[in-house]
């Protein structure tokens, strides 16, 4: 299978650990080649010599909406759609605010309960803060028709599920609210640059992601936001600042927005983590998303076969089986799954844990390989027998689990 992987040569442009198996790309990718350069460029030639004057020469004031354009292709979206700046979080409260803005007759705004805890947090936030009566409704998703009325004012659901790894059916649950009348926002976290995303296809409203997942751009590198082109003018940015103005270096006292995504800019972008996410973003264009769709649904589908061979019985696996619903990762059920994650990075194996008993691993088709995926199965069936995994020093918990 590595011998007719057509995203094979990719593997050498990032940096890995001899002997380590990296499943924790859906958390932090690893650096890349590209981003290793194009940092060391803007550090020791745009900032160190050019200093102040590589706003002008070196663009670094352009760099939210060219980046942006870049993205955009890997989530089906135009150019002039798509602005990267801020982190994720930070996004999704511009676009809720702006949201409920557009539908001040409405009250409700519905998410999925199982939902990453930062967007619950924020959701609920925006809502207090909407200046009138906005209650959120933390819904089993299964449940959306039964709660989509004409008192809801944005649907907020993650495409791909942080723990599981399910992916919804973004063109017909959009369909869904907006003949509801609601707007649609989608978390994309887990899907960019993983699986390929249509929003332009499934007439998505807006939307907003990360970048430091499977895009592979470094710890805390900045988010981006999709708005579709309709809506750019007419959605306000509740957090306005002087780098979205029109005219910023007028420094006017009234604020009047910038046209098109560069309204959404907030405040100064960090130049140096937009150098990294500009060296990732060269690796996906020599990989296409059918390619990279293909392999990643080909290594989990193997990871899976594999665990139930090795370990009948020993995981409940709660990943979708079938490819339409299913992300880039897996998850395996297990009581004592902390113990478990934890003596396979012992063994260089790298996974993470979700609370309260799943076991988590992401599988990045530009720099796996499916011995990768075989050998990792071996050290997890090494550690079941051994019995390592329930060693007392494993039921410590980490800050970071």
């Amino acid at each position: 299978m590595d011998e007719n992987d057509e995203l094979g040569s990719l593997r050498g442009e990032f940096h890995l650990n001899e002997g380590e198996i990296y499943l924790d790309g859906n958390s932090l990718g690893p650096l890349c080649e590209p981003s290793s350069r194009r940092m060391r460029h803007v550090v020791s030639e745009e900032w160190a010599l050019g200093l102040v004057r590589s706003w002008n020469a070196a663009g670094w004031m352009g760099e939210p909406t060219r980046l942006g354009d870049k993205v955009a292709p890997l989530i089906g979206a135009e150019p002039g759609e798509v602005l990267v700046a801020d982190t994720l979080t930070f996004l999704l409260a511009k676009l809720i605010g702006g949201a409920l803005a557009l539908r001040p007759e409405r009250h409700v705004i519905i998410t999925d309960a199982a939902n990453f805890h930062s967007d619950l947090y924020i959701v609920e936030a925006m809502a207090r803060r909407a200046g009138r009566h906005v209650s959120v409704k933390a819904i089993e998703r299964e449940a959306l028709e039964q709660h989509l009325d004409d008192d809801v004012a944005l649907v907020m659901l993650t495409h791909v599920d942080f723990r599981t790894g399910e992916m919804l059916d973004m063109k017909t649950i959009t369909e869904k609210a907006h003949a509801a009348g609601a707007l649609m926002l989608w978390d994309l976290a887990h899907s960019t640059g993983a699986v390929p995303v249509d929003v332009s296809g499934c007439e998505v409203d807006f939307a907003a992601g990360c970048t430091y997942k499977y895009l592979n751009a470094g710890p805390g590198s900045p988010g981006f936001v999709y708005i579709r082109r309709e809506f750019q003018g007419v959605i306000e940015n509740p957090l306005p600042g002087w780098l979205g103005h029109a005219r910023p270096f007028d420094f006017e006292r009234t604020y009047e927005p910038a046209q098109g995504m560069q309204a959404f800019v907030t405040s100064s972008p960090s130049i140096i983590a937009l150098a990294s996410l500009d060296g990732a973003l060269e690796v996906f264009d020599r990989a296409p998303m059918s390619q990279i769709r293909r392999k990643s649904l080909a290594l989990t589908d193997l990871f899976m076969a594999l665990v139930e061979d090795r370990l009948p019985g020993v995981f409940e696996i709660v990943t979708p089986r079938a490819h339409d619903q299913r992300g880039s990762q897996v998850a395996l059920r297990h009581e004592d799954g902390y113990g478990i994650v934890q003596a396979l990075i012992e063994r260089d194996v790298i996974g993470d844990f979700r609370d309260p008993d799943i076991c988590r691993f992401g599988f990045t088709p530009l720099y796996l390989r499916f011995v990768d995926v075989y050998d990792a199965v071996e050290r997890l069936v090494e550690v079941f027998d051994s019995g390592l995994y329930l060693d007392p020093r494993f039921r410590v918990r980490n800050p970071v689990t």
